[in-house]
C-alpha cells in the first residue's frame, strides 16, 4: 500500500506549535508526553522511515534528519524519545533495502500501530551494542533474557524492547544475542527512576529482566563480540541512532540560537546608547553561534545524505562517531553562549532557555560520548585493533 502522507502531514505548522507550549508542562511536571504522542501518531510521524509499500512516508536518514531536527526546535523530549522507535523502523528498512528481510517483520508490526524501544543501556558497558553485561542463555525455542537496563525511552508506551545480552555458554567463544522482547513477557519489570536533569519528558525508566523470552522469530543476530562481530545490522544502529540524536540536540541549540538573536535588541544597559546588539561581545558571542551551527548542520546533512545514498565509505564508523560527537558538542557550546548572553534572565524557569540548557545537558550520555568516540575513532585511523584486551597497553 502506497503512502500519499507528505513530511508538511507528518509535522503541520499547528501540531509544532502545540508541542512548544506542552514541552515546558511535561518538564516542570516530569510526566510523558501523551498529548504529543498521540498527535504524532495520528499524523504518521511514527511510520516516517517506514517504506512506502509498507504504508509509512518512506524517508531516507537524510529526511529524517531533517524532520526530527523541525520536531526538537519545540519539543527536544518528544523527538528524542520517538527517535528510539524510529531509528528501529529506519535500520529495518535499511536492511531490507540491502535484501536482508530479517527485520522485515519490525516494519509490519510497526505498520500495525506496534512501538519500538531500545534496551541498550547498562550501568557498567560503556561500549553499548557491541559487548553486554545483560545475560543470554539459549532455550527450547529461543532465549532467556536477564539483566538491568537503562535509559528505556518510551516507557510508558513500547511493546516491544530492541535488546542485546550476552551468551557466555561458551566462555572461548561468548556470542552477543539481538533481539526484541514483547512488553507482555513474563519476567519484565519497570522500576521508575526517571528524575532527571533534562529531556524528564522521555520517561526513560529502568527495565529488568529476569529471564524473559524472547522466540527465535524476534532474534535478529547472534554474533561475535566487539568490532568483530559488528556488521550492516550494528552500523545501520550507529546511523540512524547517533545521526538521529545529533539532529535532535542540533534543532535545540538552533532554537537557543534563534530566541538569542531575538532577544538581545531588546535587551539594554545603562553604559549603551543602543541596545545589547550593539556590544561588540554580543556580536563576538552570536557570530561563534552561527558558525558554530552551520558547521555542525553542514557535517550533519552530509553524513546523512552519504549514508540515505548508499556511499560505500569503508571508514563508516568513524563518520558516524565523529559526526554525533561534533554536532553535539557544537550544540553544547552554542546553548552555552545562548545562556551567557542572556545573562541572569537564563537561571528562571519560565525562560525557555533554562529548558533547553538542560536538555542539551543530556547529549553527552548517549551512546558515542567523548570518551569512547576518540578512541575508537583514534584506534581505527591508526590502525589499532579496538577489540584488543587490555584495552590500553
Amino acid at each position: 500500500m502506497a503512502s500519499t502522507t507528505t513530511t508538511t502531514d507528518l509535522l503541520t505548522d499547528d501540531m509544532l506549535a502545540r508541542f512548544d507550549e506542552r514541552a515546558p508542562v511535561y518538564d516542570r511536571e516530569n510526566r510523558f508526553f501523551t498529548e504529543d504522542w498521540e498527535e504524532l501518531k495520528g499524523s504518521g510521524y511514527l511510520l516516517a522511515a517506514v517504506p512506502e509499500q509498507f504504508g509509512g512516508a518512506g524517508l531516507g536518514l537524510d529526511g529524517y534528519c531533517r524532520l526530527v531536527r523541525r520536531l526538537a526546535y519545540v519539543a527536544p523530549a518528544t523527538a528524542l524519545a520517538t527517535n528510539m522507535h524510529c531509528y528501529w523502523t529506519g535500520v529495518a528498512a535499511d536492511l531490507l533495502r540491502a535484501g536482508d528481510d530479517s527485520c522485515r517483520w519490525i516494519l509490519e508490526e510497526a505498520a500495525r500501530g506496534e512501538v519500538f524501544c531500545a534496551l541498550h543501556g547498562e550501568a557498567g558497558n560503556d561500549i553499548t551494542l557491541l559487548l553486554a553485561v545483560a545475560h543470554a542463555e539459549r532455550v527450547d525455542g529461543g532465549w532467556e533474557i536477564s539483566g538491568h537496563k537503562i535509559f528505556g525511552s518510551l516507557t510508558p508506551v513500547w511493546t516491544y524492547g530492541g535488546f542485546h545480552a550476552m551468551d557466555t555458554t561458551d566462555p572461548d567463544d561468548p556470542r552477543v544475542v539481538h533481539g526484541f522482547l514483547r512488553r507482555d513477557a513474563e519476567g519484565i519489570q519497570i522500576i521508575d527512576t526517571w528524575d532527571t536533569l533534562g529531556m524528564r519528558a522521555t520517561q526513560s525508566q529502568d527495565t529488568v529482566l529476569d529471564k524473559a523470552f524472547c522466540p527465535d522469530e524476534h532474534v535478529a543476530l547472534v554474533c561475535p563480540p566487539g568490532f568483530a562481530g559488528a556488521g550492516p545490522f550494528q552500523l545501520s544502529i550507529f546511523a540512524w541512532a547517533l545521526l538521529g540524536f545529533s539532529s535532535v540536540y542540533l534543532g535545540a541549540a538552533e532554537r537557543a540560537l534563534d530566541l538569542t538573536i531575538a532577544n538581545q535588541p531588546r535587551r539594554s544597559s545603562i553604559a549603551l546608547v543602543n541596545s545589547m546588539a550593539h556590544h561588540p561581545e554580543v556580536q563576538h558571542g552570536v557570530a561563534d553561534m552561527r558558525i558554530a551551527h552551520d558547521a555542525a548542520e553542514a557535517l550533519l546533512a552530509t553524513t546523512a545524505a552519504d549514508w540515505a545514498a548508499g556511499v560505500d565509505h569503508p571508514d563508516w564508523p568513524v563518520r558516524l562517531l565523529a559526526c554525533r560527537s561534533f554536532v553535539i558538542e557544537q550544540a553544547f557550546a552554542i546553548v552555552d553562549q545562548a545562556l551567557d548572553l542572556t545573562g541572569g534572565a537564563g537561571a528562571f524557569r519560565r525562560n525557555r532557555l533554562e529548558q533547553l540548557f538542560r536538555d542539551v545537558r543530556m547529549g553527552r550520555f548517549h551512546p558515542g560520548n567523548t570518551m569512547l568516540a576518540h578512541e575508537v575513532i583514534g584506534k581505527l585511523c591508526l590502525g589499532v585493533d579496538p577489540d584488543v584486551s587490555p584495552r590500553w597497553s
